[in-house]
This record gives structure tokens, sequence and C-alpha cells, in this order.
């Protein structure tokens, strides 16, 4: 797997669909500053969350065909697609199969009976679901109010509880009492025909050219009584490991996601157990060193990770919020607050752990407009990400320098806010968007990074901080050399690459 940048959108991101974005990618102006593309999960057959819930791996091809992803491979783009561990949705073909058989289908323990799983453990409701003992569900973590539950209505009428630790949607019609659903549904990890699920997925994302595989909700995979049904160990990592056994086998290194805090070291873990991870703490510390013109947490976590050997797919902004709660415990709880604010007055939206207010977690917003829609700080902020350490990963909004999507959040409704960084690009609009010096310098310093090897992941890191507001990051690999200092106080930074093409430089005054 290589280290250079890489690109991220929904395949109906940038003109509408996958094919719209490989004729982008043929571009000159894009030609070298992507090596790596990682399409959100709305690529495949999905109907809800904008692509996390989904129905099968096939190609969505109202969005993306076999001949886009030819295109993009021509190119040398290899892939990072998404494989969610813990759910599929209700109209997948296991759990339709289910809803048609009932306890004469094959699936009908490919998903989490709710009761098979508490029994012995509680007591039966009058709605027809066991209440588990308190002692058994004190520490279970809850994504939403109230018990993780579906009632499915089989065949023959009878109500049969299924974990659903996300959404879920019930309506019934008046006239025949038919029930339709909308959800993802939890798969039982003890069924042998769930491993043989993922190995056919596996498969699948292989073909299309993946080679990276994002584990989404892979921490709630693991489920058993009287636990805390997230991240149980050692079991999450038993699951994990099975699952890394799957993917070397065809050729993919996969990348768990996961949020926690920096104090609780799920980072390290993953490193040590030799897992790339995802850098959640840069969004933030970045915003930190530049609005603060201080380097010194960044210039801390860059020393980290190379010490500690942590190899991690990093980024700006994404397809959710700015990552607050990863930030505790290596930035101070008020300097996190201080963000946070900062972030909420340009228009940001807090997005709170649980709806308590106590517990921060993200803040939606586009980067651009958490830096105040300054362009010197949107293209220092690249600078800085394209040298510290790990495979650069790029939302397109920041490319384009977005702005909050206020409109959009106000058509999604009450679980919108996402939509503030999520706005889909017209061709004519990227068009526009191109001859904007902050995109164009912005490509100019991928492809100077891409163009250099001595940013390879065994390459070496010298980090330097010669004065309160200075950080300089030097890199060397085999003969070839770059290096960033930049000036915190005054957003100024000088880039100098080294390679087989001779020397390349790069500065903003």
């Amino acid at each position: 797997m290589n280290s250079a940048a890489m690109l991220n959108a929904y395949p109906d991101s940038m003109g509408g669909t996958l094919a719209d974005i490989a004729t982008l990618l043929e571009r000159k102006e894009m030609k070298g500053a992507f090596r790596s593309f990682y399409i959100l999960p709305s690529v495949f057959t999905t109907d809800l969350d904008r692509g996390f819930s989904v129905i099968s791996y096939d190609l969505d091809r109202n969005l993306s065909t076999p001949e886009d992803l030819d295109r993009l491979r021509a190119l040398g783009m290899d892939l990072k697609l998404d494989f969610i561990l813990n759910h599929l949705s209700v109209q997948s073909p296991q759990f339709q199969d289910m809803l048609r058989n009932g306890e004469k289908s094959e699936y009908r323990d490919f998903f989490i009976n709710w009761n098979t799983f508490w029994e012995g453990r509680g007591r039966m409701t009058e709605e027809g679901y066991i209440q588990p003992d308190e002692k058994y569900i004190q520490d279970m973590f809850f994504r939403k109010p109230g018990l993780p539950i579906l009632m499915v209505q089989f065949p023959d009428g009878k109500e049969v509880p299924y974990w659903n630790t996300f959404y879920q949607e019930v309506k019934t019609d008046p006239v025949t009492g038919k029930r339709s659903y909308l959800g993802q549904m939890d798969v039982n990890i003890q069924s042998p025909l769930v491993w043989q699920y993922y190995e056919e997925v596996l498969d699948k994302l292989a073909g299309y050219g993946a080679s990276i595989v994002r584990l989404d909700a892979f921490g709630y995979a693991s489920k058993l009584p009287g636990r805390r049904n997230f991240m149980n160990e050692p079991e999450t990592w038993e699951i994990l490991e099975r699952i890394r056994q799957m993917a070397e086998k065809r050729g993919l290194t996969l990348l768990p996601e996961i949020h926690a805090a920096y104090s609780e070291g799920s980072y390290a873990t993953l490193a040590e157990k030799g897992f790339m991870t995802y850098d959640f703490f840069l969004p933030g510390l970045l915003i930190d060193a530049i609005e603060n013109h201080d380097p010194q947490y960044l210039v801390k976590w860059a020393r980290e990770q190379k010490e500690r050997n942590i190899r991690c797919v990093n980024m700006l902004g994404c397809h959710d919020g700015i990552p607050m709660l990863d930030l505790k415990g290596l930035v101070p709880d008020e300097r996190i607050q201080g963000l946070i604010d900062l972030i909420v007055r340009r228009g940001g939206l807090i997005k709170n752990l649980h709806g308590k207010k106590n517990m921060y977690y993200q803040v939606n917003a586009t980067y651009f407009s958490a830096l105040n829609c300054e362009e010197s700080k949107l293209l220092l902020a690249r600078a800085l990400q394209l040298f510290m350490p790990g495979k650069p990963q790029v939302w397109y909004l920041d490319l384009f320098a977005g702005k909050n999507d206020l409109d959009a959040v106000a058509r999604s409704g009450e679980a919108g806010h996402k939509e503030i960084n999520r706005t889909n690009l017209s061709v004519g609009e990227m068009e526009k968007r191109m001859n904007l010096p902050v995109v164009q310098d912005q490509l100019k310093l991928l492809k100077i990074r891409n163009s250099c090897r001595a940013f390879d992941f065994d390459a070496h890191l010298t980090v330097e901080a010669p004065d309160a507001h200075t950080i300089v990051l030097i890199w060397e690999y085999e003969g070839e050399k770059a290096s960033l200092k930049a000036d915190l106080l005054t957003g100024a930074f000088h880039v100098a690459a080294e390679g087989e093409n001779g020397k390349v430089t790069f500065e903003q005054n």
C-alpha cells in the first residue's frame, strides 16, 4: 500500500456520478494529485445513512459501474472501501428472507434474536421481549434511549425481538396491518453464515480494486451478556484478527474505525496489534495550532507517531464531523472547549454524545469554515497535514474550499446536521472552483508530496520547534528529502522537496 494522498468523496459528490469523478481526475490539473480514492459506501446498494445501511455490496448502477472503476484503476488509483461489520439493512436479502419465512428461514440466526441472547437473564415483558436484569445491562453502552430492539413480525403473526443498535423505523398499513421496516440490523457474530457472508464481501471488495478496507462499527460486533458490548475485550481483538487473516489472503489492508479519547489509548492498542489507525486527533490539533499560533501538541503527536511506529490515515475534514472527544487527554479540556466554541461561532453545529451537553463528541462544519474561511489558513493546514505522519486523506469539499451549507441542514430535518459538510458539487461549480488560487495551490502541494519518495511509511522524520510558534518537519528516505517550515504566528510557510525530478519548492508569505 502506498503512502500517497487519497481523495475522499461520495460517488455523487462531484458531478453526480462516479463517471463524473473519473472525468475530473483525468484532467491535466488533477493528474498526479491523488493515487488513492476512498469512495463512501453509497457506491453500493444502500438505503439509509448516506450509504452506511448496506442492502448488498453490489454497485448502485445509478451512481457507479464497473467501467467507472476501470477508469480509476487506469489512472493508477487504488481504492479504499467500507465494510460495515456490525449491521445490514432490513432491506438486505438475508433479513427479507427472514421476514418471508420466519422460523423456517435459514437466516433466522443471521441476526441476533434478543430473547435467545438474554434467555435466563431477565423477565419476559408483556410486549414479548426479555427485560434483562439490571446487573447485566448496568454497564452496557447504548447508542440511543431504551433497549436496542426491533420487534419483527413473522409470517405467522409472532412478534420476535431482534437486536438493533442503530436506526429503525416501522410503519403499519392501516388496511392490511402489514408492517414495513427501515433500519440497520445487527448481525450475529456467532453464526457461521455471518462469517461466510464476511468472506463474500471481502471477495467483492478485492474485486473492485480495494487496497484498504475501512471497518465501520466494528466495535459493536462482539456482544456478550453482562458486558459493555462496545469494544468487548479480548473478543473484539479476536474478531479483528480473524478478519485480518481473511483480508490478507486477498491483499487487503484493514483500517478499523474507532473514535475514542486519546487518554484511552485505543489508537496505540491498534498500532501495537499491527493495524493501521485513523488519526482523528489531527483535525483538531491543526485548528488548535493555527488559531493559538502554538505547535506544542502537534509536535508531541508527530514525534509519538514515529516513535511508536503508528501507521495511519490522516485528514482535515471528512463525511462526519470534526472530532473533539478524541483530543481529551492530549489537549487540555479548557482548550478543547475553546476550539468547540470558536467553530460554533463560525457556524458549526455541536454533536453531543447521547444528547448529554457535558460530553463533547464532534462539531459539524466544513474545515474551511472552521478556519473562518481564510484561504491562507486552509493552505497552511493542508501543508501541515501533508507533512504529518500518515497517508493523507482529502475531503473533496475541503479541496474546493467549501463553506458551511446551512440550507442543506435545514432541508434535512432534525438529524441533518452532517449535511453542513456534504454539499454535492455540480460539474459547472467544480469548473469555477478549479480556478481559485486556494484550489490550485492545494493541488500543487499534493503533487509535490506524491512525487517525492521521502514520505514513505518507513521514512525518517525529524520534528523541530525552534521557537514558540514555529514548526519544522523534515522527511528523508533513500536519498530523497522534503521539508516544511511553518510560522504559525504569521501563517507563512516554505516547502522544499528533492527527488528524482530535481528540487521543487512552494511558499506562502
